[in-house]
């Protein structure tokens, strides 16, 4: 039996616990305990990292300048180096060219980290979708915590936008894998960085490509026989 199924089985309540077990469930008391303030300590000094790519980037520094002021919300350090941020805030237009920086500082940053998605173009490439130089959204390289659609959003927004990263956080149970995949046993996988050379290229989609071109192959194979 593994550790979240005796979870289940002891928060089970139609399983009565027997009264040995009385101490478990105060160690599981306990735990929750822990996670709130474990949650509490991590929502509010939340360090963002400096990554302003386009006029978003001119509304996230309103927010953090004295008449929003950010640091209300305990994300007062932004740092410049990923080594020492939690979240990176894509404020902006992503290009192919520049998406190949952001995933490698996106591995560079320790975990937990998070990645908060700032502007239409951020979100899903807004005027620019489906532009030959412009990514779709840079949730198709990077796992994106929170959307903050707009162009460009207003800091009010981006402030709506911190909040609700504080609620996914305060959400999140050490107990639970699932929920935070990088409090587990072994380092975390990093992100394949794309490679940029004709087009971009993401490796993760390598078979698909091997998928098109055997298929690409074989027709040129038949018509070939045709002829």
């Amino acid at each position: 039996m593994t550790d979240n199924d005796f979870l289940k089985e002891l928060h089970n309540p139609d399983v009565p616990v027997p009264e040995g077990m009385q101490s478990a469930v105060a160690v599981t008391n306990i735990g929750r305990l822990m996670d709130s303030i474990y949650n509490w300590g991590r929502r509010n000094s939340i360090w963002p990292m400096a990554f302003g790519l386009a006029c978003c980037a001119i509304e996230m520094i309103a927010t953090a300048a004295s008449r929003y002021d950010q640091a209300r919300f305990g994300m007062e350090v932004i740092r410049a180096s990923p080594r020492q941020a939690d979240l990176m805030i894509v404020s902006g237009t992503v290009t192919k060219k520049m998406v190949v920086p952001i995933v490698r500082l996106y591995n560079q940053m320790p975990e937990p980290k998070y990645v908060l998605a700032m502007g239409a173009c951020a979100c899903g490439g807004g005027p620019f979708k489906e532009g030959y130089n412009v990514v779709s959204g840079v949730d198709k390289f990077l796992p994106v915590d929170v959307y903050v659609p707009g162009c460009p959003p207003t800091p009010q927004a981006l402030l709506h936008g911190f909040i609700a990263l504080q609620k996914k956080i305060d959400a999140q149970s050490l107990g639970n894998y699932n929920s935070v995949p990088w409090y587990g046993r072994g380092p975390s996988d990093a992100i394949p960085v794309p490679v940029l050379g004709p087009d971009l290229y993401d490796p993760r989609q390598g078979h698909i490509m091997r998928r098109q071109h055997e298929a690409a192959q074989s027709a040129a194979q038949d018509k070939q026989a045709d002829a």
